[in-house]
C-alpha cells in the first residue's frame, strides 16, 4: 500500500466530524475506490495547533518516511492568535520544506491546502471580531502559502472560497466543518493528489 502522512490542525483532524469524514480519510477512500492503493493516512494534527505547535509535534511524533503522499494545512491557530504574516511566511517555510522531507525529497508528492475563512461562519460572526479583517488577512496568509508552494513544486489546492460560497455546512459547534464541506475540500483535492501520485 502507498503511504499518506497529513499535517495540520482542527482542519485535518476534523475537529466534530466522524473519522471517516475527515478530508484526508475521504481522499483516501476515494482513490482507494480509484484503484490507487494508498492507505488511511497518518495523521498528526491537533485541534489548535499553529505551526510551531505542528513542528514540536512532528519531533516528538514517530514517523517512517519516505510517504507517498504528504498534505499541509496549517496557519488558522496564527491569524487567530494576532500572529504577522512574516512570521508565518518564516515557520510555513520550514514546515513546507520538512513535509517534502518525509515525501522523500520529491516536492511534487506535497500537497498544500488553503486555510478556510473562519469569519463567514456562525462562530465566527459571534466573535465580536471584525470579519472582513479575518478575511483578509487569511487572504494575506494564503497568498503567502501559495507562493511559497508554488515556487518549491509542490501543488497547491484552494479550498477557501469553498469556505466562504458554503458558511452553513458546519459541525455542530458553528465553526468547524462538516463531513459534507469536507467532502468538497477533497473533490477540489482530488486532481492535485492524482497528480502527485503520478509522478515520478
Amino acid at each position: 500500500m502507498l503511504r499518506y502522512l497529513a499535517l495540520g490542525d482542527s482542519y485535518t483532524i476534523g475537529e466534530g466530524v466522524p473519522a471517516d469524514g475527515r478530508w484526508p480519510m475521504q481522499l483516501a477512500a476515494c482513490l482507494r475506490d480509484e484503484g490507487v492503493p494508498l492507505g488511511d493516512p497518518q495523521i498528526i494534527a491537533v485541534t489548535g495547533w499553529t505551526t510551531d505547535e505542528l513542528s514540536a509535534a512532528m519531533d516528538a511524533a514517530t514517523v517512517s518516511p519516505p510517504y507517498d503522499l504528504v498534505s499541509l494545512l496549517i496557519g488558522v491557530n496564527n491569524q487567530y492568535r494576532g500572529r504577522s504574516a512574516e512570521d508565518y511566511r518564516e515557520e510555513f517555510l520550514r514546515l513546507r520544506d520538512r513535509a517534502i522531507a518525509l515525501a522523500g525529497a520529491r516536492p511534487q508528492r506535497l500537497l498544500v491546502l488553503s486555510i478556510p475563512d473562519w469569519g463567514v461562519t456562525s462562530f465566527g460572526h459571534n466573535s465580536g471580531r471584525d470579519v472582513a479583517r479575518i478575511a483578509a488577512e487569511l487572504d494575506t496568509y494564503n497568498a503567502v502559502a501559495r507562493d511559497e508552494t508554488r515556487r518549491a513544486g509542490s501543488h497547491w489546492v484552494d479550498i477557501t472560497p469553498l469556505s466562504r460560497q458554503h458558511p452553513g455546512l458546519l459541525a455542530d459547534d458553528g465553526l468547524h466543518p462538516s463531513a459534507a464541506q469536507y467532502t468538497q475540500w477533497m473533490q477540489q483535492a482530488l486532481p492535485a493528489a492524482q497528480a502527485a501520485l503520478a509522478s515520478l
